[in-house]
């Protein structure tokens, strides 16, 4: 599913992570886990002055970030995890002589053990990759240029030029259609091309020499290398001056425009959409969306002024990139030089975890049924059922008790609420993968046949009707997600651990974890993008105009909020791009807050371990968040991340919320205190 559909909750940080105590066989009491790490606090602060060092900074000073990591917090300690979860799960089927041929089992063992076999992969060197090479040298004209870029994308051989995508049309939710995006570039973001202060400059010229590198790994002089490296940036340069930016490509109807395929050929006419999509396997469609018309059509002028040559160059790179990962250990390697600039990473990530996440990512429905029969209990899936319902409850109660919005509205969020489609845990039913060929002496091969598998399932989509049980996201991925076209909130099992959800832990723990996490992806649908979808999911809008004026001046607020927050230096959160994840954890914090009330517990002041009821559920959403990071991937998440920095996702929230005052004494002269009259309440 295309990140522009989803509304991703990518968490930038952390907490302790409970570990499964086995069974004993001796009379010793098994200690139960605390939750709430009161070792990893720091309570010579003042949770109204720095609430996030006071939940979490002993740990956050002993746990610096390792070298093979961009950041460290015991969120990362979750996903490490599931990572070695699924590393076993991989070893122990790669071992596997008896796994039955086509069982996930053995497709799966296979995948793995061939992106091991990392002596193979060095002898064979660039060898995979020369005939593509070589069918890109043989181009002859532009047009047969064009169409083998077209061509390119369905094998997995690279996207160049721009993105394609094949989804539901926004605006007609029961038809699937074909989408073009923007893109052809490298670089993280535009700006990259586009600035010129000295970080930017410096990630410029690491792109360059990854460029000529890669090209002279495949017998290009230095000379050559670095005249391709030139070639190279400069297009990327002009495609990413053309591109919107992230901040306008959160507009859903400023990117939702729609062509008549014939009409989209005359706005470009060195790209010729009616014989383009077929060698992309699109047939008998009439229509496509185009997110960036603009776009379109600088590229189309840039296609027409280009030489041939160095089209041809840009083609080459789209094959070297796009392979550099799974060939020999000397491209794997200038990968990782280039990824150091950006990130900071101080060492590789350990081939075992690459190639685990690999599998998952190429077949992860095989690999998701073995890891769901090992590490997740049903008893997990019908306490998040009870959850998710309890969170609809207090959103409710919420939506009604709303004071800035009229009745009209209300009974449309309403509706739009009743309507949500909660997916737990895994899909109803896997993928197979029929007719994807698994090879465990040809990982290369591998690796395309899955890219090509993929893409073919995608495009198959089209002439038929919405398959809503699509999952985005596979079993042991350790994050959640809202889909507003088919207005879904989707946990994977992945996340449903500590520190967000533990059967054996008090409500205020988990209400504070993965109830926030439920209200946060039901917020992204009333959130300044999502809320413009309505209940069926449709690009239409479903409020009146006094109403929305209200609400952009309440998100319009916690955009200065958090355009406050200073994260490196001078560089600051960026309020307009977080918006939406902003109010995702404003108001699915609050419904959690809400939903906890009606517990037991929450309508209680028994103390546990020192801390009131209400003060273990701030605690708990504190302590996910906890963590260190690089100051280079802090720099660049602030430019291309859609969620802010962990420290103020901790406090961006609660210091909206009478209840934190109460449950920790904040008092005016407080650093983070705010006005009641001054706190931000939309949901």
């Amino acid at each position: 599913m295309n990140k522009n559909y989803i509304k991703f909750m990518l968490f930038g940080a952390f907490c302790t992570l409970s570990l499964q105590v086995a069974a004993q066989h001796d009379s010793k009491p098994v200690k139960k886990p605390a939750f709430i790490d009161k070792s990893s606090m720091d309570l010579s602060k003042k949770p109204g002055d720095d609430f996030y060092n006071y939940a979490s900074g002993t740990w956050i000073k002993n746990n610096p970030v390792p070298a093979k990591e961009t950041r460290w917090g015991s969120f990362n300690l979750l996903r490490d995890f599931n990572i070695n979860a699924v590393k076993t799960i991989l070893a122990e089927s790669a071992s596997n002589k008896n796994a039955a041929p086509g069982s996930a089992e053995k497709r799966v063992g296979d995948f793995y053990a061939a992106g091991m076999d990392s002596v193979t992969i060095d002898k064979l060197g660039y060898s995979p990759i020369k005939p593509d090479l070589e069918k890109v040298a043989q181009l002859s004209d532009l047009k047969g240029l064009i169409n083998h870029a077209a061509v390119m994308r369905t094998s997995g051989a690279g996207s160049p030029f721009f993105a394609f995508f094949v989804g539901q049309d926004r605006k007609y939710v029961k038809n699937i259609v074909p989408q073009l995006f923007q893109g052809g570039t490298t670089l993280p973001d535009r700006d990259y091309y586009l600035k010129n202060d000295p970080r930017s400059l410096k990630i410029q010229e690491s792109y360059k020499n990854y460029i000529s590198k890669l090209f002279s790994l495949t017998g290009s002089s230095q000379a050559d290398a670095e005249k391709n490296a030139g070639i190279i940036f400069n297009i990327e340069k002009s495609l990413a001056a053309a591109q919107m930016s992230r901040v306008e490509m959160r507009d859903p109807y400023k990117t939702y425009n729609k062509f008549a395929i014939a009409e989209l050929s005359k706005t470009t006419p060195n790209l010729n959409w009616e014989s383009l999509l077929p060698l992309m396997k699109v047939n008998g469609q009439d229509t496509v969306l185009v997110n960036s018309p603009k776009f379109f059509t600088e590229l189309n002028d840039l296609l027409g002024s280009a030489s041939l040559d160095d089209l041809k160059t840009y083609l080459k790179w789209n094959v070297l990139k796009s392979s550099a990962p799974y060939l020999s250990s000397d491209f794997v390697d200038a990968s990782f030089a280039f990824t150091q600039t950006l990130t900071g990473q101080k060492v590789q990530t350990p081939r075992w975890q690459r190639m685990s996440s690999l599998t998952d990512g190429s077949v992860g429905d095989l690999l998701g049924q073995i890891y769901v029969k090992k590490h997740f209990k049903p008893e997990a899936k019908a306490r998040m059922q009870e959850l998710v319902s309890n969170l609809v409850k207090a959103y409710e109660i919420r939506i009604k008790n709303l004071d800035w919005m009229t009745d009209v509205t209300k009974q449309k969020a309403l509706d739009k609420l009743h309507a949500f489609t909660p997916k737990i845990a895994y899909p109803d039913k896997w993928k197979n993968y029929e007719g994807l060929e698994i090879n465990r002496g040809t990982f290369f091969n591998n690796v395309r046949n899955a890219g090509t598998w993929s893409y073919t399932e995608m495009v198959n989509q089209l002439g038929k009707p919405v398959d809503k049980t699509r999952w985005a996201m596979t079993a042991p991925t350790v994050n959640a997600y809202y889909n507003p076209v088919n207005n879904e909130i989707v946990f994977p099992a992945g996340i449903l651990q500590f520190p967000f959800f533990d059967a054996n832990a008090d409500d205020a723990v988990n209400y504070g974890g993965i109830g926030a996490v439920i209200g946060h992806e039901i917020s992204h649908g009333f959130d300044d993008s999502g809320s413009q979808y309505d209940k069926d999911g449709t690009l239409r809008n479903w409020w009146t105009d006094e109403d929305r004026t209200k609400f952009k001046v309440k998100a319009t607020a916690l955009q200065e909020q958090f355009d406050a927050y200073t994260v490196l230096d001078t560089v600051h959160v960026n309020g307009k791009l977080t918006l939406g994840e902003n109010i995702g954890d404003l108001g699915g914090l609050n419904a959690a807050y809400e939903a906890f009330k009606m517990t037991k517990q929450g309508q209680s002041n028994v103390k546990i371990d020192g801390f009131t009821p209400d003060q273990r559920f701030f605690l708990s959403w504190a302590q996910v968040w906890k963590g260190n990071i690089l100051n280079e991937t802090a720099a660049q998440l602030i430019v291309t991340d859609t969620h802010s920095p962990g420290p103020y996702r901790t406090i961006g929230a609660p210091v909206n919320m009478d209840a934190w005052y109460q449950a920790f004494d904040i008092k005016p002269g407080d650093k983070l205190y705010k006005k009641p009259e001054d706190r931000i309440r939309i949901w």
